[in-house]
């Protein structure tokens, strides 16, 4: 119904060249925080960031399907963080990017960003604001030909090896989510520190906070209208919970895979354990979930792709699959007894990096409050135009 022969294809070569090229080095790199740069560039060489950007900066302009496989085998070589690095600079860092950036930033940017050769990140998240992102401190003011920029951000992936940032800070503080403005900042422009976060999960991934101390921004370093970054953040976020959703519903799906391999091999009292009604009929009602949430995300995608602005539907989501998949790890957990406790197996690694699904990319408790608004309110969001 959403995958073609081609999209199979994708599919096989893009797990072949995680297999070859990405396993071998996952421990390493779930050890050290650091994604080493020669992974960037040949995940730019092969094309992968440039799935569904423009063919004119080097992308392939693909459809949303194509997104969808590469977030799925992303979480099924168990490691969250990597995973996570990969999708917040392709699908954070660069969709604002090519969305609101004019062609001098595109071509400055967006470029290297589909290569491999930039990595990016999206500043929006602030140490005292969370999820209120019309609460943000950060100022630019305008003050010649550049923006003065101050504040801070937190929880920044990519935001420790980042080249660039992708900033939200307010050009209009008295006009509250109205004075928002969003622009691209080098990270190594003078002013600006980052600090390393140690975090549970993800340890893959680099995760910043980050400190802008009168930081000049070139005025021409403003992306899109002055003042409708809100309206750009909120139009984004329909894809960001897509995002997570999928990865969601793919790390659950291979947990159930490899829970149910190990089952078929553990022996306990002359049988294996899968033979047990009580684990046998509550890995079907984990696997009805994961199925459910799984078909429910590529209806969304399906909108998505055909340019619905589906917020209730990408809000629902990633609200649902994220529990979900909580839900089905720890129970795969268990389903290994002691040894899904033990590092060596990859039950412990998914246990910890699920847990940030009801957590980034907004809170489920904020997912609650939007959908209600639209259901009860019978509020209405609308794209930024």
């Amino acid at each position: 119904m959403y995958f073609t022969e081609e999209h199979e294809f994708f599919r096989k070569s893009f797990r072949d060249f995680l297999n070859k090229e990405v396993v071998p080095h996952i421990e390493k790199w779930e050890e050290t925080g650091h994604i080493e740069r020669f992974i960037w560039e040949k995940m730019g060489e092969m094309g992968y960031f440039g799935i569904n950007y423009p063919e004119e900066y080097g992308g392939l302009d693909l459809d949303l399907f194509y997104t969808v496989i590469f977030l799925e085998e992303l979480q099924k070589i168990n490691s969250g963080g990597f995973a996570a690095a990969m999708w917040a600079h392709a699908y954070l860092a660069m969709t604002h990017v090519n969305k609101e950036g004019d062609h001098a930033i595109k071509q400055k940017y967006l470029t290297p960003s589909i290569k491999g050769e930039k990595i990016g990140c999206l500043c929006v998240t602030e140490p005292f604001g969370g999820s209120d992102v019309s609460g943000m401190r950060s100022t630019a003011v305008k003050k010649g030909d550049n923006y003065i920029l101050n504040g801070s951000k937190t929880f920044i992936t990519n935001g420790y090896y980042g080249d660039y940032m992708v900033v939200a800070a307010k050009t209009n503080p008295e006009l509250g989510n109205k004075g928002i403005s969003i622009f691209i900042v080098d990270s190594d422009a003078p002013g600006v520190s980052v600090t390393k976060l140690d975090k549970l999960g993800w340890r893959a991934s680099d995760t910043g906070e980050i400190a802008f101390d009168n930081v000049k921004v070139p005025l021409s370093n403003l992306m899109g209208e002055e003042g409708m970054g809100f309206p750009y953040i909120m139009q984004h976020f329909a894809l960001e919970r897509l995002v997570m959703a999928v990865n969601a519903h793919a790390r659950a799906e291979y947990a159930l895979e490899y829970a149910l391999q190990y089952m078929s091999e553990r022996k306990t009292f002359g049988k294996t354990i899968d033979s047990y009604q009580a684990l046998r009929h509550r890995f079907a009602e984990l696997y009805a979930d994961m199925e459910i949430n799984k078909e429910y995300n590529y209806s969304v995608a399906k909108r998505l792709n055909e340019g619905e602005y589906a917020v209730k539907e990408a809000t629902i989501s990633k609200l649902k699959s994220t529990k979900m998949a909580d839900e089905v790890i720890s129970d795969c957990l268990q389903f290994l007894g002691g040894y899904g406790y033990m590092e060596e197996y990859p039950m412990a690694r998914l246990f910890r990096d699920s847990r940030l699904g009801p957590i980034g990319g907004g809170t489920s408790e904020i997912l609650r409050e939007i959908v209600a608004k639209i259901v009860i309110d019978k509020k209405e969001y609308k794209p930024a135009t």
